[in-house]
Formats: structure tokens, C-alpha cells, sequence
């Protein structure tokens, strides 16, 4: 079965067959795509991004999002501004989605990657959707370079250090995801995927310190004031067992959109598990 991007794709190109003019009023739904349009689409063509896109604990785009209008994910915001490309997530804002395409507007609907490989995919996809192939092309292969640039752990995976990924009210990210995938090249087990949890899941507090995972990576968190989704995090039983040495803290957007970030997370996480004492790796 093709991926839904691919399928989003084609369906684009066929509502475009009749003509070869790059859109040249885009909208953009999605916080990944956000960040995919005002990275690759030629200046001044896109005419709004999420509201989220402005802000820099969520967006890797934030500064250049400051000179876009944004929008709240409704079809309200988007039909006055008369687009001639919607981009949009798979899961996300379906209303508006489904109102957008009745009145014929094309809108092209990107999935969640579960790989690096599906990430490239998507950057090339929506670079051809926006007019920009060349610059997809360009960042793909930038990307490719940078990660080759630190030698290939994955041969050694198997003898790598165990690493678990936790985040508020104790959800973890299994097999069939991108934060997977990343962990793999930056040579570190994941936790999840040997108590065989996929994508994402819970990983309780008891579960975590029975296991004693080597590394513990957690989101960077910015000071917004108390929540209670992040108290499990600073729980004295998992303060006590990891250190300094034994935790890293990653943006969540470093890792959760397609981009020249995800090479950030892992060199990151490569260098977290350089520093690791020598026993850790099991």
C-alpha cells in the first residue's frame, strides 16, 4: 500500500496536470509542515503557518515564522486568503481539511514518518508540491552528509547502551517510530522496543526503575510554571538513579518533524552515549 503522503502527492499532481506553475499562495496546517514550507518554498509565497509555528519550545522555525501571518487550524482562517495549496496533517484539523476540499481548494496531507528514510521522502514531497524539488533535493542530500559524518554505530546495536525515552505522564515511543529509528543511529537500545511496546506507549515508573536503563532522555523543558504531567520526571526514585551523566535533554522539535534538526538529536544523543561510564553498554 502506498504511503498516505505519496497518495496526497499524486493527488496533487493531478489536480495540477493542467498546468506547471508553482502554487504561489500557500497555507500550511501543520506544525511539520510549518516548518517544511518556510524552509523550502520561495519567499512570499506562503501566506500563513500554525500559530504554533511562533513558538521556539515547539518550532524549529520560530524566527523566520515571526513575519507570517498565522493561523488556529480552521477553515475560517484559511478561505479568505484564497490558497492554491493547503498543507495539512493526516490526523490533524479534519474539519477544516474536508471543508477545504469540498469548496476544491487542493490540500496535500503529510503522515507522521516512522523512519529518517520516510522523513527524506516527505522533505522531497512537499518540495515538489511547493515548487522547490532542487532545494528538497539539496537539504536531503545536507542531511545525508551530516549523518554520515559520524561513524556508523549501527553494526554494533546489539551491544549498545539501552536507552528509554520519557516523557510527561510517563509516555514512552516504541518500534515503528522516528525517535526509534533515531536512537538506532545514534547506537542506543530503546527500552521500549524490548518490552515491545510500539510507537507510543506508557512506560510505568516501576517498570522504568526495574529496568535501569542506561540513559534516560527526556524533553527539554522550558520554565512555564508548574505542570502536573511532568512531576512523574522528578520523582526522587528516578532523580536518585540518574545523574547528570545518565540523563539529555532534547527539544521535542528536534526530533519530531522532518529537517535538518533530526541530525541535531542524534549527534546529541551519540555524544550522551560517548560520555556514559564504561559498564553501561549491556
Amino acid at each position: 500500500m502506498m504511503p498516505r503522503y505519496a497518495v496526497a502527492a499524486a493527488l496533487l499532481a493531478g489536480l495540477a496536470s493542467g498546468s506547471n506553475a508553482a502554487p504561489q499562495r500557500i497555507v500550511s496546517l501543520n506544525l511539520c509542515a510549518d516548518e517544511l514550507v518556510l524552509r523550502l518554498a520561495p519567499p512570499g509565497v506562503v501566506k500563513s503557518v500554525t500559530w504554533l509555528a511562533r513558538d521556539p519550545a515547539l518550532s524549529n522555525v520560530s524566527v523566520q515564522a515571526r513575519y507570517v501571518p498565522v493561523n488556529r487550524g480552521l477553515a475560517e482562517d484559511v478561505v479568505p486568503l484564497a490558497p492554491d495549496l493547503v498543507i495539512a496533517g493526516a490526523q490533524t484539523t479534519r474539519t477544516a481539511v474536508a471543508l477545504l476540499q469540498r469548496l476544491g481548494i487542493p490540500v496535500l496531507e503529510l503522515s507522521v514518518p516512522s523512519s529518517v528514510e520516510e522523513a527524506f521522502a516527505q522533505i522531497a514531497t512537499v518540495a515538489a508540491a511547493v515548487g522547490a524539488p532542487a532545494q528538497g533535493a539539496q537539504l536531503i542530500a545536507d542531511m545525508k552528509q551530516a549523518f554520515a559524518a559520524s561513524p556508523s554505530v549501527l553494526t554494533f546495536i546489539s551491544a549498545g547502551p539501552i536507552a528509554a525515552v520519557y516523557q510527561p505522564n510517563g509516555f514512552t515511543i516504541g518500534s515503528g517510530s522516528l525517535i526509534n529509528d533515531l536512537l538506532k543511529r545514534a547506537g542506543l537500545r530503546n527500552l521500549a522496543v524490548e518490552r515491545r511496546i510500539d510507537n507510543y506507549g506508557a512506560l510505568s515508573l516501576e517498570l522504568l526503575l526495574f529496568a535501569q536503563p542506561d540513559l534516560l532522555i527526556m524533553n527539554a523543558v522550558e520554565n512555564r510554571g508548574p505542570a502536573m504531567a511532568y512531576e512523574i520526571l522528578r520523582h526522587p526514585a528516578v532523580m536518585s538513579w540518574y545523574g547528570e551523566a545518565r540523563v539529555v535533554s532534547l527539544p521535542s522539535a528536534w526530533w519530531s518533524c522532518p529537517g535538518p534538526r533530526l541530525v541535531d538529536a542524534v549527534q546529541r544523543l551519540r555524544h550522551a552515549a560517548q560520555q556514559l561510564p564504561p559498564n553501561a553498554a549491556r
